[in-house]
C-alpha cells in the first residue's frame, strides 16, 4: 500500500514539474495573462478590471475593488459558506455534559 502511495506522489510531482517547465517566465509581457485581446479576438476580462477599477469605485487598491465591488455577492457567499461550516463544526465537536 505504501508503494502505491509513493508511486502516486511521484507521478503527481512529475506532472507538476512538467507543467512548471511550460510556464512563461515571470513578468513576460507575451504571456497569455498579460494580453489585452485573446486568441479569439475578444477582450480579456482582467483587462477591463485593470483599466476601470479606479474609475468605477474611486478606490486606489485594485484588489479591494475587485473583491468588494465587482465580486461582492460571490465574496459574501463564500463568507456565508465558511461561517456555516465553522458553525457546524462547533455544534458537532462541542462537549456535552
Amino acid at each position: 500500500m505504501k508503494a502505491l502511495q509513493y508511486l502516486s506522489l511521484a507521478a503527481f510531482l512529475a506532472i507538476l514539474f512538467a507543467v512548471m517547465v511550460d510556464l512563461p517566465p515571470r513578468g513576460d509581457l507575451q504571456a497569455p495573462a498579460q494580453k489585452v485581446v485573446n486568441e479569439a479576438g475578444t477582450p480579456v476580462a482582467g483587462t477591463y478590471y485593470i483599466q476601470n477599477a479606479y474609475k468605477d469605485a474611486k478606490t486606489p487598491n485594485m484588489v479591494t475593488v475587485i473583491l468588494a465591488d465587482y465580486r461582492g455577492f460571490d465574496t459574501m457567499g463564500e463568507t456565508i459558506v465558511v461561517f456555516t461550516g465553522g458553525l457546524a463544526c462547533f455544534f458537532l465537536l462541542r462537549r456535552r455534559p
